[in-house]
């Protein structure tokens, strides 16, 4: 398994299985255990998914080792405060069936992710998360959160795909020393992505599928990747990246694609943080 080194010397799988919209327990099981099975050893889900149950239940059912496993929760903006975040994370073990946590993120860059963040550095001290970090951040919050706080961000994972590059991101994290992740890959099939004449003609040349020329597109920037599927068939060929290496042509004309602008929504829209504050789950 390819890995990326964390900045604090932790190792990452490079890429990942993802359970964002699997609500149904039996269906986000069985899919976290089909992408165990196949070799997937980063799982990422988080408190507001609610899948978090199903998948500790998929993790126990496999098997497979804790210690080869890499395990991502997050905390939900409602739980963005120094007491509810440590309680959440309480939480989240539990329905995890877990005893620690590779990495926790917020969720959010909303509500008192200060506070979050210092019960979040108390948990990493204290060996229950081997790393922290967070989602959705753009670098200005980014960089406030660094200045006043003693443990530096981990991972940030934000919006990446083929229509939204995050260059300046991308370039503000590698400064800072933070590893870039990517939800939504496939852009959930935005812009008629799987049928983009520049990416079918890539994947047609390298005869691979739209996905794995997106995937492997990301792990050559170095971006971790966690793509979902509840299909066996596609879980096991998103697996299937490294065998071959797109070229700078390849990339080049992916280049192309790059809109600037995230596909969903934007995070300095006021309206997006008051609804994103006043967003409850039933956790």
């Amino acid at each position: 398994m390819q890995t990326v080194t964390l900045n604090n010397g932790i190792k990452m799988p490079i890429i990942g299985f993802g359970v964002y919209q699997i609500p149904n327990a039996e269906e986000c099981e069985n899919a976290v255990y089909e992408a165990l099975m196949t070799g997937y050893r980063l799982i990422d889900t988080a408190a507001g998914y609610l899948n978090e149950e199903a998948v500790g239940r998929a993790i126990k059912r496999s098997g497979v080792p804790r210690k080869e496993l890499f395990i991502t929760t997050k905390l939900w903006v409602q739980d963005a405060d120094f007491e509810s975040a440590k309680l959440a994370f309480s939480k989240s073990l539990n329905k995890l069936q877990l005893d620690y946590l590779d990495l926790y993120l917020i969720h959010q860059p909303f509500g008192n992710y200060y506070g979050a963040w210092r019960a979040m550095e108390d948990m990493y001290r204290e060996g229950k998360v081997k790393a922290i970090g967070v989602s959705n951040f753009l670098p200005d919050r980014l960089m406030d959160l660094i200045v006043h706080n003693e443990i530096l961000p981990a991972v940030n994972q934000v919006e990446t795909h083929p229509f939204y590059h995050q260059i300046d991101s991308a370039a503000f994290m590698k400064e800072q020393g933070i590893q870039h992740q990517s939800w939504a890959p496939f852009a959930e099939g935005l812009n008629n992505m799987f049928g983009n004449d520049a990416l079918v003609s890539i994947a047609e040349k390298h005869n691979k599928s739209v996905a794995q020329v997106v995937l492997r597109w990301l792990v050559q920037r170095g971006v971790v990747v966690i793509p979902k599927s509840v299909r066996k068939e596609r879980i096991v060929e998103n697996f299937n990246i490294f065998d071959f290496e797109l070229s700078e042509g390849d990339i080049e004309q992916i280049s192309t694609l790059d809109t600037g602008e995230s596909l969903f929504l934007s995070y300095r829209d006021p309206e997006v943080a008051k609804m994103m504050g006043n967003w409850r789950v039933e956790l």
